[in-house]
Order: C-alpha cells, then structure tokens, then sequence
C-alpha cells in the first residue's frame, strides 16, 4: 500500500482518474491531489465533475484502459452485458452524465443490482455519488500500484 503523495504529473493523474479533465488539470497543480480531490470537485463547477465522470469507460463495455477491463472482470454473458447497456443508457438520459461505481472487483451481475438501485436516486445525490465514487477508484488505483 503506497501513502498518498505529495505530487502528481497530469498523465499520472490521467491514468488514476481515467483520463484528462480539467478535475486532473487542477490536481496537477496541487500538493497531496489525492486527498484533495473531493474539496476540488467541489469547488470546480458542476460541468468539470461532468466532464470527469464521462472520462470513464461504461460498465460492460470495451474501450477503457488495461487497468478498467482487469477491474470489471470478464464476466462476457450477453444478457447480462445487454442489461448494462440499457441501464446504462437509461442512466445517462436520466442524469446526463456516465455511470461510474467502484467495482472493487465484484462481478457484472452485482453492479447491475447497484446500477438499478442508483436509478432511483436524485439528480443531485447521483452527482455526489458518482464523484465519490471516482475518487475511491483512483485512489484504489494508486495504493495498489
């Protein structure tokens, strides 16, 4: 397990946070970004935590770093990856912005049952969810490196 650090690149924050954002920007330009990264979601404007939630793959879906296929596991059963699909585009028209959960390796059929349950959620409470949820990604990402 790695402590946090003090200093971060902007490609090392990239690959923590699953890509550029202006959310990765400004923690490039902090000391102890990680710790930091909730007070900065919310001192960015709603638009940058939008911007960094989109940044992730959807779940069940290819297209995402090494790290983000070896985290969601392979489970490849075509109506459990149709499931998430739908969800996942019921999510995203409802909110406006991606799904993002810390799988911690559970299996695809697990998040789907997270997944149906966030849909019932508010806007708002989905918004904060998602960003914390990011943030335990990649600070998981960091202490397992």
């Amino acid at each position: 397990m790695h402590d946090l650090p003090r200093q971060l690149s902007l490609d090392e924050l990239d690959e923590l946070f699953e890509g550029h954002s202006r959310l990765t920007e400004e923690l490039a330009r902090r000391e102890d970004p990680l710790g930091q990264a909730r007070a900065v979601l919310q001192e960015l404007p709603e638009e940058a935590g939008i911007e960094a939630l989109n940044t992730h793959p959807r779940i069940g879906e290819s297209g995402g770093s090494e790290r983000s296929a070896d985290e969601q596991g392979s489970d490849d059963d075509p109506a459990l990856l149709a499931a998430l699909r739908r969800l996942n585009k019921t999510y995203e028209e409802k909110f406006g912005f991606r799904f993002v959960v810390f799988v911690d390796r559970r299996p695809r059929a697990e998040i789907l049952s997270v997944l149906r349950e966030r849909l019932q959620h508010s806007r708002e409470e989905e918004l904060g969810t998602g960003l914390d949820e990011l943030v335990a990604i990649a600070l998981d990402r960091w202490q397992s490196r």
